[in-house]
């Protein structure tokens, strides 16, 4: 596709992460080895997006880190579809996130919630065309979207790369609606360590180039594990490894690593993933 006739986007702040998890996906599933089929993205990076990813970026070098990740909630989604084809994912934040076109049965209902921007940019550059999947403009926390959700058929929450841009108290709060609101459904969600995490709020965590990640100030460890053990409803809190990828260190090391717990909560080996179930009749 000629440049001129992409479409420009102009993102800052937590909005543009979403361009650096895209570009880090495509670049992995571009890899004909790829730990992750993803075509969608490549497609957006390659002839939709005008936007200078390289050059702000650098080098796509956690294409495989990300797309592990990402691999990770699609299993989970795969297995609640399977047990609920007619079903009802929602993403929370998903941002250009291709996950429904890799995991789609022809039957799942999607709804995405994103800020009002980036639901228009949705619709934009990824429009649907099976009538399965609507996008929500508003935040995660104003509870709004709630008021669309049909868990019927079985419900899954999902909140991939959203949760650690909010505050402590504003992650527990959006916890306790879900957990009263949508009883005997699972949240898959993921977080970063307190290194990590505090790294971010002190402007350290930035490429060559001069972009510096956002920062992240609700960090996860064994300590905020119970505290939302805690939260009424919450019936458990579990982990969820990243699975095996390519080469030494995401063929070896990392999964090695992430079998002991002190050293997984550590983020070394990859960000905490997890499972969160909700009291009631029934599992998704």
């Amino acid at each position: 596709m000629p440049e001129d006739s992409k479409s420009k986007v102009d993102l800052e702040g937590v909005p543009e992460t979403l361009l650096w998890n895209l570009y880090q996906r495509a670049s992995e599933a571009r890899r004909p080895d790829a730990v992750l089929k993803d075509p969608k993205a490549i497609g957006l990076v390659d002839s939709v997006i005008d936007y200078p990813f390289e050059e702000r970026f650098g080098k796509a070098s956690l294409g495989q880190w990300q797309a592990l990740r990402a691999r990770r909630f699609d299993e989970e989604i795969r297995r609640f579809i399977d047990e609920h084809p007619d079903g009802q994912v929602v993403a929370l934040g998903e941002g250009l996130e291709t996950q429904f076109w890799r995991v789609d049965n022809e039957r799942v209902r999607w709804l995405g919630v994103e800020l009002p921007e980036i639901a228009e940019l949705r619709e934009r550059l990824l429009p649907d065309d099976t009538g399965r999947v609507r996008t929500v403009g508003g935040s995660a926390l104003d509870g709004e979207w709630m008021e669309h959700v049909d868990p019927s058929k079985g419900l899954l929450l999902s909140a991939q790369g959203l949760l650690m841009y909010f505050q402590g108290e504003e992650v527990h709060r959006l916890v306790a609606e879900c957990a009263e609101r949508f009883r005997g459904s699972t949240m898959i969600f993921d977080g970063v360590p307190p290194w990590f995490s505090q790294r971010t709020v002190e402007g350290k965590m930035k490429t060559a180039q001069g972009y510096v990640s956002p920062p992240m100030p609700w960090a996860v460890d064994a300590a905020e594990k119970d505290r939302l053990r805690e939260i009424p409803h919450v019936a458990e809190v579990r982990d969820l490894r990243a699975p095996r990828g390519r080469g030494l260190l995401y063929g070896f090391v990392f999964p090695l690593a992430n079998r002991v717990r002190v050293v997984r909560e550590l983020g070394v080996s990859g960000l905490p993933i997890m499972a969160m179930r909700f009291e009631g009749t029934g599992r998704p």
